[in-house]
């Protein structure tokens, strides 16, 4: 058990770390704090609507890894 627990305590590390990035690789909608770190002038050239529909893909997916595996650390915490 306790090997189990150290892999999907690396796993939730790995999958955290990864939501972030991925949270922060999307376009800014405008008038926010994208816009004070140049998200404004890159909105304006303009980005693939494919790149951005595989981006969001891969973070639900992996959003989806993360809520699965506190789920399975909270029912290994409860045996």
């Amino acid at each position: 058990m306790d090997t189990l627990k150290i892999i999907l305590q690396v796993v939730l590390v790995i999958t955290s770390l990864a939501n972030v990035m991925l949270v922060l690789m999307h376009k800014g909608k405008g008038g926010g704090l994208s816009d004070m770190f140049g998200g404004g002038m890159s909105a304006s050239v303009g980005s693939s609507g494919v790149a951005e529909r595989n981006l969001n893909r891969i973070t639900v997916g992996f959003v989806l890894v993360w809520v699965l595996t506190i789920v399975a650390l909270g029912l290994l915490a409860t045996i």
